[in-house]
């Protein structure tokens, strides 16, 4: 079964990639505070539709290139302004 993450666009000045971030938060084992993690991805994203803001759903894939291996499955929402 294929990954999948909700991630926000962070840039777009690549033709047909666009980097996303995903964070999540998680809790210390031993002392149970929460803290946030982000990991960078960069998305394959075809039709060059997502810009700096959106919030869009990915889906892991074969490597498409050195760094890609992932594809940008819908945009969820759309960056205000």
């Amino acid at each position: 079964m294929k990954k999948r993450f909700n991630a926000v666009v962070t840039s777009d000045k690549q033709d047909k990639t666009v980097v996303v971030t995903v964070s999540e938060s998680k809790s210390h084992p031993i002392y149970k505070k929460r803290y946030k993690v982000s990991r960078k991805f960069q998305v394959h994203d075809e039709k060059n539709q997502a810009a700096v803001g959106d919030m869009v759903e990915i889906e892991e894939s074969r490597p498409i290139s050195k760094h890609k291996s992932w594809v940008l499955v819908k945009i969820i929402s759309k960056a205000e302004g």
